[in-house]
């Protein structure tokens, strides 16, 4: 793939703007622990919940979820629904609590509730599992996703991709905290969001695809387009619907 002058200058700018707000939060950010890991504890609800999304919207995650729509169709994307019960009891009931602890971790809050050797086993466990294992498998899923994309798009050979990606992000985390991270997550969104937006239009307006009406009543597109899964099928509403309200929901390390 060859970019243009524009496309280099829009990814230099990218790169730029990021660095630039971890140099501008570093302020707030290196008056005590609080303002580093938790952005002062006064970020707008909105912005936290645009990071959260564009935490699930990185390199790996459209590629997941296109290859649930192509092999699925729209009714494969069915498998997250379950987030839903833990994402509404985060926000209305467990949000509050927490912040009313004044914690700063997870773990600091088993501290908190728990005690004894149970809990203390606990909390190494989780430090452990989630530091060692858990995080390293995530980062290693995101980074494989972002060395395709460099290969691809940019020419890049894998070992550039992640050296210069990887910089970048521990520049800006390091010297901005939290908040630095929830603002970069803002305009990384944004730029997502219109990216995808002028795909989208940029595709459907190909000679070879002819428009949305002519993708949507193609052969090979018409019985992908469902919104509700077949549940007649054990091996479909098992997986989608009994084990997301039996275990998922509760058991998931995602709130």
């Amino acid at each position: 793939m060859t970019l243009t002058t524009l496309d280099w200058t829009i990814v230099g700018a990218y790169f730029a703007v990021s660095l630039a707000v971890g140099i501008w939060a570093s302020k707030q950010a290196g008056e005590d622990t609080k303002s580093f890991f938790l952005a002062g504890r006064n970020m707008p609800w909105w912005l936290l919940g645009v990071s959260m999304v564009a935490t699930t919207f990185s390199t790996d995650t459209p590629n997941l979820v296109t290859d649930l729509v192509r092999q699925n169709g729209v009714s494969g994307n069915w498998v997250w629904w379950a987030f839903l019960l833990t994402g509404m009891l985060t926000v209305f009931v467990y949000a509050k609590l927490w912040h009313r602890s004044g914690v700063l971790t997870d773990i600091e809050f088993y501290e908190l509730r728990y005690s004894g050797k149970a809990a203390a086993f606990l909390r190494g466990f989780r430090a452990l599992y989630l530091g060692l294992v858990f995080n390293v498998l995530v980062m290693g899923a995101v980074s494989l996703a972002a060395v395709k994309f460099g290969e691809i798009v940019l020419g890049w050979p894998g070992w550039l991709t992640l050296t210069i990606a990887c910089s970048i992000t521990l520049a800006y985390s390091t010297l901005g905290g939290l908040k630095a991270i929830i603002i970069t997550d803002f305009v990384q969104f944004s730029l997502a969001m219109i990216g995808s937006i002028w795909a989208m239009i940029y595709i459907l307006g190909l000679e070879q695809i002819g428009g949305l009406s002519n993708l949507i009543t193609h052969e090979n597109v018409v019985d992908k387009l469902a919104l509700i899964p077949d549940l007649s099928d054990p091996d479909i509403w098992v997986p989608i619907l009994l084990v997301p309200l039996a275990v998922q929901w509760w058991a998931s390390y995602y709130p």
